[in-house]
C-alpha cells in the first residue's frame, strides 16, 4: 500500500471518528455524564491524535492533545459538563473537521483563518485544563509522587513504571512505537530503557517488525487511566503493565512472571533501569518460567486471561473496486439473458434446465454483490441530531429528534445523495413547521416540538419520512401564493394533495419574512429535483394544527433494477418495476377519453393517462389494441398507454452519453438479451405535469383540469 493510500485511509477513518465524537457529545448533552459516551469521545479524539502523529501533522496533534486533556478531566470526574463546555466541544469537533478537510483539499476556508481559529479554541480549552498536570522535562527533581503504602512490602521507587512489550506486527498496522513513548513524555519526565533481547541476527531481521521492548520510569501526577489510555489500541495483542509509585513488591513479582525474557532476566533489567533495588530484586522469589525464545510474540495482556482473538469484522474496500465488480455483475446478467434466449431457440430441454439453474445463481450473485454496497441509514439519521440542536437554538425553539427504522438499508450512493435533501427538509420542518414554545402552549401542545425521521422498506423500495408535530401547512395561503406567481390559474379547484405539491414549485414561498434559513423560495424545488434524479418520488400530507409528513420513496440501488419491458412502435422501453402498480388492456369505449381528454375512469377512480409515444415524441399511428401501465407518480397514480406489454426482466442501468445526459424523462439505458438497446423511462419526470393536474370528479363531463402551462417567474415572499 502506498503512502497516499495510507493517508487517504487516515482521512476516511478520521471522518468516521469525527461523526462518533459529535454523536457522543450530543448524547452527553442529553444524558448528562454518560460514561460510555465520554469514553467513546475520549477514544475518538485520542485515535485522531495518534494517527495524525504518524504523519507528523503537528497542528492536529497539538489541537487534539489540548482537547484530550480536557476530556481526560471530564472522564475522571474532575470537570463537570455544562452547556458552555458542550458548545466548546462541538466547536472543537468542527475545527478538527476543518483541519482534516484542508488536508484533503476539500475546504474552501482560508488556511490562516483555520489556524487562528485553532489557536483561539486551544486558548478556551486551556481554561478547562488542570492548573498543573505534569512536571516539565527539565525539572530539577521528580514531580510529587503518591503516598508510600505502609509496610515493608512496598518498593522505594517513587516513579510510575511502565513496562512495554509490543506485538511484532505493530508497525505494519500503522503504529509507531516512538509515538507511544513521545505521548508518555507529554505527561511528565521519563527515563527510558530499551530492551533488545528479542532482536534476531541481522540476516533474519524484518525491517517491518518491532523487536524492541521498553521499561519506562515516569514522573507525573496524571492518573493511571490517562497513562493506560495511551496504549488503548495496542493492549489487546501486546504486554503493557503500569505500576504506581511505591507499589507493592507483589506487583513487580507479577510483572516479572509476565515478561517474555523470563523472571531472572527481567529482574536484571528492572534493577539496571532503577525500578528495583538489589535488595528488592532478591526478595522477589518466583518460580522462574522458561524464557521465551528470541523473536517470539510478546506476552499476553495482563488483564486475566488473554482475550480471544477475532478476525476483523469489517474490511475497507476501495469504492472504485466495488463499482467495477457491480459493473461486471451487470454484464454477466446481460450475457446470461442472451444465453437464455439462445437456449430457448435451440429447444434443448437439458440446456434450458441448465440455463435456468445458471440464471438463479446469477441472481444470487447479483443480490449478494449489491448487498456489499448497502449501508444502514441510521448513521445518516443520527447526524441530524446536530442539525436539530443548532437550528432549534438559533430559532429559540425546544425541539427533539426522534429516529425510527435505523437498520433500514439502501445503496451507499443513494445515502450520500439524499443527505442534502433531507437536511433541507429537516431545517424546513424546524423553521416553518414547529411553533415557538409560547404558541404551542397556547394551542394546548407541549412546549417541546418533535421532528421524526423514519425509514422502512416497502414494495422493493425504501420509504423515508420527515414528520413534525407543528402547525401544518396553510392550504389557503399556498394556493393564494401559487395564483400570484402564475402557477395556477385563478378559479381552479385543487385537491389538498395538489395544493401541498405546489410547495415544490420554483419561487413559491409562504414565509412571513426572509431569514438565513428560508423564505427566498428556493430549496424545495431542488429537493424534488434531486429526489427525482434518484428515480424517487416525494409527496406531502399535512393537517392544520397537527403537523406535516413528507414521504420520500427511493429505489434501494441505482445500479441494477427489476424492470418491466414495454413496446412502442417496435421499440423497447423499460419502466422500473417498483413504480408499476398494475397493467391492463385498454377498455373498449375508453379510447377517446383516454387519448383526447387525458383521463380514464378506473374502478370508480379518475386516472390521468397519457400515451407514452406522445410523451417521447415517437411518430407513427397507435395500433388498434393498446395497453395501460398504471404507475406511481408523486403522491398518486397515473396511466401510461403503450402498444404492447413484454413482461418483467432484470435491468442493468447504463449511463447515457453526453448528448443525451440531460434528456428529460430518460433515466438511462440497458442492453437486452437480444443485444438491442432499450431506454429506461423516468416516468415521474414525464408525468409530472399530468399528476399535478389529476382529473377531478367533474372530468366525466368532458372538462379536464389543466394547470397553467405558461412560463412562471419566482414569486417573492410578502
Amino acid at each position: 500500500m502506498s503512502h497516499a493510500d495510507i493517508f487517504n485511509t487516515f482521512l476516511a477513518e478520521s471522518s468516521d471518528l469525527l461523526a462518533v465524537m459529535e454523536d457522543a457529545i450530543l448524547q452527553i448533552e442529553r444524558d448528562g455524564g454518560n460514561r460510555e459516551a465520554i469514553a467513546a469521545l475520549f477514544r475518538a479524539a485520542h485515535t485522531i491524535k495518534g494517527s495524525a502523529g504518524l504523519f507528523d501533522l503537528n497542528a492536529i496533534v497539538a489541537f487534539a492533545h489540548a482537547l484530550e486533556t480536557v476530556l481526560d478531566r471530564v472522564r475522571s470526574g474532575e470537570l463537570a459538563v455544562d452547556v458552555t463546555l458542550i458548545a466548546l466541544l462541538l466547536d472543537c469537533t468542527d475545527q478538527l473537521g476543518a483541519m482534516l478537510a484542508q488536508l484533503a483539499h476539500a475546504s474552501d476556508h482560508d488556511p490562516v483563518a483555520i489556524d487562528e481559529r485553532a489557536l483561539a479554541l486551544q486558548a478556551r480549552l486551556s481554561a478547562y485544563s488542570a492548573p498543573h498536570r505534569a512536571a516539565p522535562a527539565d525539572a530539577a527533581g521528580p514531580a510529587p509522587a503518591l503516598p508510600s503504602p505502609a509496610g515493608a512490602d512496598a518498593v522505594v521507587n517513587d516513579a510510575w513504571h511502565v513496562s512495554i512489550r509490543l506485538c511484532p506486527d505493530v508497525m505494519r498496522r500503522g503504529l509507531d512505537p516512538q509515538l507511544l513513548l513521545r505521548e508518555l513524555g507529554t505527561l511528565g519526565r521519563t527515563d527510558i530503557t530499551t530492551v533488545c533481547d528479542r532482536m534476531p541476527p541481522a540476516p533474519e531481521m524484518d525491517p517491518e517488525c518491532c523487536y524492541l521492548g521498553f521499561e519506562v520510569r515516569l514522573w507525573t501526577d496524571a492518573p493511571a487511566a490517562t497513562i493506560e489510555a495511551i496504549f488503548e489500541f495496542v493492549r489487546d495483542d501486546s504486554c503493557i503493565r503500569v505500576l504506581t509509585p511505591h507499589c507493592a513488591l507483589a506487583d513487580y513479582r507479577e510483572l516479572l512472571q509476565a515478561l517474555p525474557e523470563g523472571a531472572m532476566r527481567g529482574g536484571e533489567i528492572l534493577q539496571s533501569c532503577g525500578a528495583l533495588t538489589a535488595t528488592e530484586r532478591a526478595r522477589i522469589t518466583v518460580a522462574a518460567p522458561a524464557a521465551t525464545p528470541r523473536g517470539d510474540a510478546p506476552c499476553p495482556p495482563p488483564r486475566g486471561e488473554a482475550p480471544e482473538r477475532k478476525d476483523a469484522a469489517l474490511v475497507r474496500v476501495d469504492a472504485q473496486k466495488l463499482e467495477d465488480l457491480i459493473n461486471d455483475v451487470g454484464e454477466m446478467l446481460i450475457t446470461s439473458a442472451s444465453a437464455t434466449l439462445l437456449a430457448s431457440a435451440a429447444g434443448t430441454p437439458a440446456l434450458q434446465e441448465t440455463m435456468g439453474l445458471l440464471n438463479r445463481m446469477v441472481e444470487r450473485i447479483r443480490d449478494r454483490t449489491l448487498a456489499l454496497r448497502m449501508v444502514e441509514i441510521g448513521d445518516t439519521f443520527r447526524r441530524f441530531q446536530r442539525v436539530v440542536r443548532d437550528v432549534s437554538r438559533e430559532l429559540g425553539k425546544d425541539i427533539r429528534l426522534e429516529i425510527a427504522g435505523e437498520d433500514a438499508e439502501l445503496d451507499k450512493t443513494v445515502v450520500e445523495k439524499i443527505r442534502d435533501p433531507l437536511t433541507h427538509l429537516v431545517r424546513n420542518a424546524i423553521d416553518h413547521g414547529i411553533e415557538p414554545p409560547e404558541v404551542r402552549r397556547a394551542a394546548g401542545k407541549p412546549p417541546a416540538g418533535t421532528v421524526k425521521l423514519s425509514a422502512y422498506h416497502e414494495s422493493g423500495s425504501i420509504v423515508i419520512e420527515v414528520a413534525d408535530d407543528g402547525r401544518g401547512l396553510d392550504r389557503d395561503r399556498i394556493l393564494r401564493k401559487a395564483v400570484e406567481c402564475g402557477l395556477v390559474e385563478p378559479g381552479r379547484t385543487l385537491s389538498d394533495e395538489q395544493v401541498y405539491a405546489l410547495i415544490f414549485e420554483p419561487g413559491l414561498s409562504t414565509a412571513e419574512q426572509v431569514s438565513n434559513l428560508s423564505g427566498r423560495g428556493v430549496g424545495m424545488d431542488v429537493v424534488r429535483r434531486n429526489i427525482e434524479a434518484l428515480r424517487g418520488s416525494i409527496d406531502v400530507r399535512s393537517r392544520s394544527g397537527h403537523g406535516t409528513r413528507i414521504r420520500i420513496r427511493l429505489p434501494l440501488t441505482l445500479a441494477i433494477i427489476d424492470g418491466f419491458l414495454v413496446e412502442i412502435a417496435g421499440r423497447q422501453f423499460v419502466l422500473p418495476l417498483d413504480i408499476v402498480v398494475e397493467c391492463l388492456e385498454m377498455p373498449s369505449g375508453a379510447r377517446r377519453a383516454t387519448v383526447e381528454l387525458g383521463y380514464l375512469e378506473l374502478r370508480g377512480e379518475v386516472l390521468a393517462c397519457r400515451r407514452l409515444r406522445d410523451l417521447l415524441a415517437i411518430g407513427g399511428s397507435a395500433p388498434k389494441s393498446e395497453n395501460i401501465v398504471v404507475v406511481r407518480c408523486g403522491g398518486g397514480k397515473a396511466g401510461l398507454v403503450v402498444d404492447r406489454l413484454r413482461g418483467e426482466l432484470q435491468t442493468v442501468i447504463k449511463p447515457l452519453g453526453p448528448l443525451l445526459r440531460n434528456q428529460s424523462g430518460i433515466a438511462g439505458s440497458t442492453i437486452l438479451g437480444s443485444g438491442e438497446v432499450a431506454l429506461i423511462v423516468d416516468a415521474p419526470a414525464l408525468l409530472t405535469s399530468t399528476t399535478r393536474a389529476q382529473v377531478p370528479a367533474d372530468a366525466a363531463s368532458g372538462t379536464a383540469l389543466q394547470m397553467s402551462s405558461k412560463e412562471t417567474t419566482p414569486c417573492s415572499a410578502t
